[in-house]
């Protein structure tokens, strides 16, 4: 059988309540070339099971990583995949029947095209709405992207598209080595920036990057993420990534200090200037405990350069 045009791929780690959605949206795909592949990241649920209940249909295809990390995952599904074109779907998610029709239509169009993803709108838990400390900035933390109804050229790494909605072409993907294993969430440790960082090296590289409005996927919410305390730790992974991030570019030093410090000082300003407005108060306040997670990382990576190497 030649090989198909695009490969969906779903890294998943314990989530077999959501995880047959997510599969099932994949294989109502309108678009005729493609193959599913589910890589199980070291999950202890029912989650083989569930795909094990698909793997009727021969589009699909299950692999077991056993390395926990979803950089380590994604890396895994690409080698397996034989697509040129890679999507990646996350376990919670649910992508509209003409996905990867949109998606592979704009590389098939664009030869400079290597990163592309689509609109994200949230499914909120049944009888559950938005809390009103929920800022715009901070649903984004949900995985809500929305950059209006026209295709847009991205040239800006901040407004990469959403790893949850997410392609990326394989030539560009093995130019660049895969995806960082310093980036992207390990289990309870809410790294991310992975998808950041890898539309700064195409952009860098002279590649394209796009969001395309019609690639639309839904993301559940899960119940525990409208707790303040998730987006408190959110926050503080989320500060620490950007100072992975900013380590991988050369960036390490007192001038983190310095930008980490400034952050935190405009992040509390703001947070009293908007303390009357629940979500701009709380967004701002978490934005502040982010650059402590920045600061703390760079300090550590500042010491462990200065520790000596060996003995006298």
């Amino acid at each position: 059988m030649p090989d198909p045009a695009i490969s969906a791929i779903i890294c998943t780690h314990n989530r077999d309540a959501y995880l047959g959605a997510a599969i099932d949206s994949l294989l109502a795909q309108d678009f005729p070339d493609f193959e599913v592949v589910v890589v199980d990241n070291a999950s202890s649920d029912r989650t083989r099971a569930v795909v094990t209940d698909r793997l009727g249909n021969s589009q699909l295809q299950y692999i077991y990583e056993p390395t926990l990390g979803l950089s380590v995952a994604r890396n895994t599904g690409a080698r397996v995949a034989k697509g040129t074109i890679l999507a990646y779907l996350d376990d919670d998610a649910i992508a509209s029947p003409n996905w990867l029709s949109v998606l592979y239509r704009a590389y098939e169009q664009n030869p400079n095209l290597a990163i592309a993803g689509g609109k994200v709108t949230l499914i909120w838990p049944e009888g559950v709405t938005p809390p009103q400390w929920l800022s715009e900035g901070l649903a984004g933390n949900l995985g809500a992207y929305d950059l209006g109804e026209q295709v847009v050229n991205i040239d800006t790494p901040g407004l990469t598209p959403r790893g949850l909605n997410y392609s990326i072409r394989r030539t560009f993907l093995e130019q660049i080595g895969g995806f960082n294993l310093n980036l992207g969430r390990i289990g309870k440790k809410l790294l991310s920036n992975e998808e950041l960082y890898v539309t700064e090296l195409a952009l860098q590289s002279g590649w394209q990057v796009a969001y395309l409005p019609d690639a639309h996927v839904a993301h559940n919410v899960a119940p525990e993420r409208l707790q303040q305390s998730w987006f408190w730790e959110r926050g503080w992974w989320q500060g620490i990534s950007e100072c992975y991030r900013e380590q991988l570019r050369g960036q390490a030093g007192v001038g983190q200090i310095r930008r980490g410090g400034e952050r935190l000082v405009r992040g509390i300003y703001k947070s009293l200037k908007f303390w009357s407005n629940p979500a701009l108060r709380f967004d701002n306040l978490v934005y502040s405990y982010g650059q402590i997670g920045y600061l703390t990382a760079a300090i550590s990576g500042m010491l462990r350069t200065t520790e000596p190497t060996g003995h006298e």
